[in-house]
């Protein structure tokens, strides 16, 4: 069974390898068969999984993922800026992108999503992420995380 993480992954390497037609024919693979843009000029980690097949999936060339990232269908990384610019999206460790995110890195600044992010399904992210931070909606905004209730004095027993 074909899977579009590993084909990206092989074109990224071939890329690399400067095998510039294999990298294209890759490419065009997980196109036709997953719907989906994900260029070869991109530095990704062989350990990347694209969730559903990772559909409608449409990533910049200038975008560096790190290791255990898992981005979900009809996500959107795009970058306002020439293909060869040094500004780049950063996108960390164990990162999860749920559905229908985009993330867009602006003009003539890097974007970085910190390891351990979570991006909200359907978020609008246009401002760095801290490591650990969840965001969502438009824009995208932190969210607190449930703050415990229950002091250090209080006991509960159960039987």
């Amino acid at each position: 069974m074909l899977n579009p993480s590993y084909l990206w992954w092989l074109s990224s390497q071939a890329y690399q390898k400067k095998l510039y037609f294999v990298a294209r024919i890759l490419k065009a693979i997980n196109f036709l068969v997953f719907h989906a843009i994900l260029p070869p000029e991109t530095e990704i980690e062989k350990d990347i999984k694209l969730q559903h097949y990772g559909l409608g999936t449409v990533v910049h060339c200038n975008v560096k993922i790190g290791n255990r990232v898992q981005i979900y269908h009809h996500v959107t990384l795009a970058a306002q800026v020439p293909i060869a610019s040094e500004h780049k999206i950063f996108i960390g460790d164990d990162v999860i992108i749920c559905a229908g995110a985009v993330i867009v890195g602006r003009g003539n600044q890097s974007l970085s999503i910190g390891s351990g992010a979570i991006i909200g399904a359907n978020a609008v992210v246009t401002k760095d992420v801290l490591p650990g931070q969840t965001v969502v909606g438009v824009p995208a905004r932190p969210i607190q995380k449930a703050v415990s209730t229950t002091s250090a004095g209080d006991k509960s027993v159960n039987n």
